[in-house]
């Protein structure tokens, strides 16, 4: 499933949420810890992205791909 930027826009909006952003970072930002953190965990969430491959888009016949 797929989303539109526009339509995750709306749906924040009706929420209320709003797009903000920080004016400057956070005096309490631990640099290093953040780097470490996105070496740690982030690698590990982060999904490899799947390749594409020739085939079908039909439902009705999968065994085409």
């Amino acid at each position: 499933m797929s989303v539109s930027v526009a339509t995750v826009w709306r749906l924040l909006k009706r929420h209320g949420w709003s797009w903000q952003t920080p004016a400057r970072r956070a005096l309490e930002r631990d640099e290093h810890a953040v780097e470490l953190w996105k070496k740690a965990v982030w690698a590990r969430v982060e999904a490899p992205r799947r390749r594409s491959v020739p085939g079908s888009s039909s439902k009705t016949r999968p065994g085409l791909r």
